[in-house]
């Protein structure tokens, strides 16, 4: 089994590469999806983040407005690092629990794990291999501006928020560049998949 750590920025074209990396046989694990499912009504996380922010971050039908909560936490550091504190842990366990599922199902398999804060965890360490997707910081505002419909300043506190691209480029084994066109993305990432199934194939 082979585990890749896949990372970058928020907006870098993570998921872009994710999709190849799906699409060329890897199984995805995707951390944002983990934390949806923790954030799910009456799970226990659930209930710390509405014991800790109270009922103002509930949508009507009980489930977590993550706009709301992503509001109060990405403009006070503290509170950004309680929700980490309380999700991070939980992800990963449930992550490791999918990993020796598949480890016994297919022990030959490339596993992804595609998680934005994959670097700031220290959890990279854990990894076969680690790949960051790059962007500039401009594009990243652009992308969260037109995507999501953030103001500049709500999209620069998400950006800003976490460790710079060019800081993660240095703890990564391979770096996609996503500054170009959609085009030249997938065939980086093909190259690199191509690559680290080698490397792993070739491992004693």
């Amino acid at each position: 089994m082979l585990i890749i750590g896949l990372t970058g920025g928020i907006a870098s074209g993570k998921s872009l590469v994710a999709r190849v990396f799906k699409d060329l046989g890897a199984h995805l694990i995707d951390a944002d999806a983990i934390v949806h499912e923790l954030l799910e009504p009456d799970q226990q996380a659930w209930k710390a983040v509405l014991d800790h922010f109270g009922s103002g971050v509930l949508l009507p039908n009980r489930t977590i407005d993550r706009r709301r909560l992503g509001e109060l936490v990405f403009s006070d550091r503290n509170e950004r690092e309680w929700l980490n504190q309380c999700l991070h842990p939980k992800v990963f366990e449930v992550y490791s629990a999918r990993v020796r599922h598949l480890c016994d199902r297919q022990p030959d398999c490339i596993v992804v794990l595609d998680a934005a804060l994959l670097i700031e965890t220290g959890y990279h360490h854990r990894m076969d291999k680690v790949i960051v997707v790059y962007a500039e910081e401009g594009q990243q505002l652009q992308r969260l501006m037109d995507r999501d419909g953030f103001s500049r300043e709500q999209a620069l506190a998400r950006i800003e928020s976490q460790m710079p691209l060019q800081e993660k480029k240095a703890e990564a084994d391979y770096v996609i560049d996503n500054t170009g066109n959609r085009e030249e993305t997938e065939r980086q990432a093909r190259q690199i998949f191509a690559q680290c199934r080698h490397d792993g194939e070739s491992a004693p």
